[in-house]
């Protein structure tokens, strides 16, 4: 049975919103390609957002479930 792959934006944007999350810093993305560094930046930036809300840990899983 063949897997579809998920889509390399959405992918990006889930990393960068983990790292916003955890706290690491905004250069620590790993990809020097414009188009896939702005979803980075987009997660990125709503995961601190949500970071400085309070939403770690069990109180964010509303927020965002494909996180986990």
């Amino acid at each position: 049975m063949k897997r579809q792959k998920r889509d390399r934006f959405q992918r990006a944007y889930l990393h960068g919103y983990k790292a916003g999350i955890s706290g690491r810093s905004r250069d620590d993305c790993p990809s020097q390609d414009v188009n896939i560094r702005e979803y980075w930046m987009s997660g990125w930036r709503e995961g601190r957002g949500d970071q400085w809300a309070g939403m770690t840990g069990v109180s964010g899983i509303h927020k965002n479930p494909m996180v986990i």
